[in-house]
Order: structure tokens, then C-alpha cells, then sequence
């Protein structure tokens, strides 16, 4: 018998429930993920017992969800959902059921789960209850749905972005019949919301396998949710410095760079303006002015429309709009582009800019990379000297200006600018005396 080390809560609980008669079992992620090894992050536990009796258990509890059987008991700071075996009604809006119905059935309750892999149950008592091949799934690498795949997905649409999402992270293939399925009914995420969207959107780009999103192109999910990305999979760049088309492109330099949310992101729009942006030149080279500022534009739109948090969005937008613009390499330009960006976002814009050229063809790889390692080289020189880049940096600031009666109001913002300019250009010019001098 397969062993899960429980944690010492989620023992307490699940004796409890047991002690007084009725079931109780560790369910769907927590039981995968210890499979395979891995530390869950939260641990959900299902039992017979109705949400009253489960209050009636423990001291300090919470109806998270008590309508569909669902109680979140409180032990120490931390908190555990225990969920009543239940069978889901009729769906209304291919999210929700319009009601659910309490059975004393384990069996039952785990057949209306999405996949095989989180179908599994487990106590220390019975040890793994697996009725749908979960345990062979995860040895196979596979993600198939329990049951009918167009049942599964018809009842919750978002499924079907989670079966995307489910194999880029473990780096599972979709079965057969379960990717039929996806590729039949992607329409239907048009009725889930932006944020779940996003959500899913979000843990399959920072996955280890974010090229993975090219399943969600290919069953027609990246139509529905991403149509700005899908149009490019086939716009062709017939010009040296690129071998792919523009989505290839894109999915490429996203697999380039670090798991890092804003980074991933930054890859995944950063030419998402490509299409409007395109035109043949007489010679059949394709070219794309302006393509940064477009996709600056275009990922604003898109970060509205599916919910992004601000910080996020704006740091996003600053590496699209940027990752374009030419940066000579000399410490003036750099201490430049440090400040018009910001000292933090620099060096993701030089990772940006890594991922960018490491997508396209081998024409000039290496002048480029040179390039790359002389702006870093420059960059490491000037946050060692801790030149001055920014208003904040400078040796004086407004309440000097005041106390010297130079200028009030905006024109100290305004002074305090034509200083750093000075100071941009010749660092040695930032102490007290030389910028008052300046003055």
C-alpha cells in the first residue's frame, strides 16, 4: 500500500471525523502531488459527514461554502476545507451546478471530479481509493478526464484550460479523446470570466513548460482566449534576422527566459503587434516600424480586458515598449535608459532583449550577444559606482532649492530634472557643492 505522510492537522482532522463515526479522506491535489513527491500546498479533505455535524466536531470553524457542503475548520493559523461527498447537479452556465446533492457515496463524489490524477483519495486506514486509474496516469505522464470528456467539460468549461495548464506543469501529455474533447467544445470558455481566465493563463505561462501553450492554438482555446496571439501563428517573417513566424516566434522567446511572471508575460506580447505593424518592402523583405509602440497599445487592452493588477501591467507594458530600442554602449546611454525605464526594470529589459534575439535566426547571433554582455558589463559598472540615475539620487533635493530661494512649485521639479541631466552626463557632478555651483 502506497504511504502519504499526512500532516499532523490533516491526521487530527481526519481521526476526528473517524472517531466519531464517520468517513474522512485527504482528496484531489494534495493526494496527487504527494505522489509525486512533491509538497501540496493546501490540503482538501471530503467525509460523509453533513457541514452541521462537521461544525458540531470541531471548535472554530467557518461556512465557506456551507450550501454545497463545504466547512473550513480553523486549527492554530491554519485552516483546512473539509467538503461533504457530494453529486453535482444540472450545470447552467458551464461553471457552476444549479444545486448539488449530498451522497454517503465516496465513489460517487470522485466520479464528478475533472481528471484522473485528482480523483485519488487517501486515509492512513483504507490507504489510496484510486477507482479511476489515477495512480497509472501519473506513471504514464498522461491527463485524461474521468469518464466522458465532453460531460466533464460541459459541465465546468474552465476544465478545459486546466487540462492545458495541468499538462505544462507536470509536463503530461493530453489522452486522446480528452484533447478531441477540448478541441469540440473551446468555444465554451467564452462564458467564463476574465479573472479564472487569467488565473489559468497566468500558471501555464510561469509553467516549466510554457511552449505548451501552443496546445491551447492547436485545440482552438488560444482563438477564444488570446485571438490577438492566435492570429500571428501563421503571419510569416521573411526577413535575415528571423526563422519563425510571428506566434512561433513569440512562444520561442517565451521558453527563453526565466519563470518569472512579468518577464514570461513581457515575451508573450512583446510582439503581439506585429500583424497590424507588417509590410513588404519592393525587395520581398518584411519589415515591422513601429511594432513596439503598437504592442505597448495592444498588451495595455489586453491586460484590461483579462484583469491584470496594475504593477503588473506596468511593468509589462515598459519591457514591450522598450524591448525594441537601441541602447549604445557607452555608460551616458546606459545611465539614459536606466532612468527613462527605471534602474529595477534595466536588467529585465536586457533579459527581454536575450529572449527576443535567442527566438530568432542565427544572422548576427554573435554581434548581438557582444553587445548584450557590453551593456551588462556597463550596467554592473554603474550600480557598483552607484552613479546617479534618477532625481532621488541626486546630492540635493527640493527643500535645498527652497532654503536657498531658488525657484517654488513645479519649477523645482523642473530644476531638479536640468540637474539630472548634468549629473546623467557627468556623474562627477553629483555632490552638494558642484550642483549648487550649478546653479
Amino acid at each position: 500500500m502506497k504511504k502519504i505522510n499526512l500532516p499532523e492537522n490533516v491526521n487530527f482532522i481526519i481521526s476526528t471525523l473517524q472517531d466519531a463515526g464517520y468517513e474522512g479522506y485527504a482528496v484531489g491535489g494534495c493526494v496527487r502531488d504527494s505522489l509525486l513527491g512533491r509538497e501540496p500546498s493546501d490540503w482538501d479533505i471530503t467525509t460523509n459527514a453533513k457541514p452541521y455535524q462537521m461544525k458540531s466536531l470541531f471548535r472554530r470553524t467557518v461556512d465557506t461554502g456551507i450550501e454545497h457542503g463545504t466547512v473550513t475548520v480553523l486549527l492554530g493559523d491554519d485552516s483546512y476545507e473539509l467538503t461533504t461527498y457530494r453529486i453535482d447537479g444540472e450545470y447552467e452556465d458551464s461553471r457552476h451546478p444549479k444545486q448539488v446533492e449530498f451522497t454517503t457515496s465516496l465513489i460517487e463524489d470522485l466520479k464528478r471530479r475533472d481528471f484522473t490524477i485528482n480523483a485519488m483519495a487517501y486515509n492512513d486506514s483504507t490507504g489510496i481509493i484510486d477507482e479511476f486509474g489515477g495512480i497509472d496516469d501519473l506513471e504514464s505522464g498522461i491527463i485524461r478526464c474521468v469518464g466522458n470528456p465532453e460531460e466533464r467539460f460541459g459541465e465546468d468549461a474552465l476544465r478545459i484550460m486546466r487540462a492545458v495548464r495541468f499538462s505544462a506543469q507536470l509536463g503530461y501529455s493530453i489522452e486522446e479523446k480528452t484533447s478531441e474533447a477540448i478541441t469540440k467544445l473551446a468555444a465554451n470558455l467564452e462564458n467564463i470570466s476574465a479573472e479564472r481566465i487569467h488565473v489559468e493563463l497566468s500558471k501555464l505561462i510561469v509553467s516549466p513548460n510554457p511552449g505548451f501553450i501552443r496546445k491551447a492554438y492547436e485545440t482552438g482555446i488560444l482563438k477564444v482566449i488570446l485571438p490577438e496571439l492566435d492570429s500571428l501563428m501563421d503571419v510569416e517573417q521573411n526577413n535575415p534576422h528571423h526563422c519563425y513566424t510571428v506566434g512561433e516566434h513569440i512562444i520561442h522567446s517565451v521558453e527563453n527566459i526565466e519563470s518569472d511572471r512579468v518577464l514570461r508575460y513581457a515575451m508573450l506580447f512583446h510582439d503581439i503587434g506585429k500583424g497590424i505593424s507588417k509590410y513588404t518592402s519592393e525587395d520581398g523583405i518584411d519589415h515591422f516600424r513601429g511594432h513596439a509602440l503598437v504592442s505597448a497599445q495592444m498588451t495595455s487592452k489586453i491586460g484590461k480586458r483579462l484583469k491584470f493588477d496594475n504593477d503588473t501591467l506596468g511593468k509589462v507594458l515598459k519591457l514591450v515598449e522598450n524591448h525594441d530600442v537601441w541602447v549604445e554602449c557607452n555608460e551616458k546611454a546606459v545611465r539614459k535608459a536606466m532612468n527613462r525605464i527605471g534602474s529595477e526594470m534595466f536588467p529585465l529589459l536586457l533579459k527581454v532583449k536575450k529572449a527576443d534575439f535567442e527566438a530568432q535566426s542565427l544572422y548576427k547571433r554573435e554581434e548581438k550577444q557582444a553587445e548584450l554582455d557590453e551593456l551588462w558589463r556597463l550596467y554592473y559598472g554603474i550600480i557598483e559606482r552607484a552613479d546617479c540615475v534618477t532625481i532621488k539620487d541626486l546630492a540635493i533635493n527640493g527643500k535645498d532649492l527652497m532654503e536657498a530661494g531658488i525657484g517654488q512649485g513645479p519649477e523645482i521639479g523642473a530644476i531638479l530634472s536640468r540637474l539630472l541631466d548634468k549629473v546623467i552626463e557627468d556623474p562627477a557632478l553629483n555632490t552638494r557643492e558642484k550642483l549648487m555651483e550649478l546653479l
